[in-house]
């Protein structure tokens, strides 16, 4: 990359005040990006494409889904049986359409009455 003088020395790009407010993608590795796109491809053979955006998903669907895939994968097996595509691939496509179908309101959060984990874990690290 080119060595280019600062157009504003001693000062602050414009741009910079409004981008420094916007979500930090680029602190988002490349690799959960590219490890990810073979398990939503999977998804989208079986499902079709998007699915998550015609019908609401209900979150414990997907989120057991990713709880099953990260067991997989801390018993030892990298990648899924069916697809050969890695167990965490599989986790972050299910987070993701997680995510996406809250942020157009197709998530049914069906998850129970909160519990006492948060003070159960905190009592045990000692933060409670």
């Amino acid at each position: 990359m080119a060595n280019i003088k600062d157009p504003y020395p001693g000062d602050v790009n414009p741009k910079d005040l409004l981008g420094i407010k916007k979500a930090p993608i680029h602190l988002v590795p490349p690799a959960l990006v590219i490890q990810t796109a073979p398990a939503l491809a999977d998804g989208a053979r079986k499902y079709g494409a998007y699915n998550w955006r015609e019908k609401p998903v209900k979150l414990s669907i997907y989120l057991a889904a990713a709880q099953r895939h990260i067991m997989a994968y801390w018993d030892g097996e990298e990648l899924s049986a069916d697809a050969k595509v890695n167990h965490l691939a599989h986790a972050s496509a299910c987070l993701a359409i997680i995510f996406d179908a809250a942020a157009i309101g197709k998530l049914v959060d069906d998850r129970p009455t909160p519990g006492g984990a948060s003070s159960l874990l905190a009592a045990q690290d000692g933060t409670a």
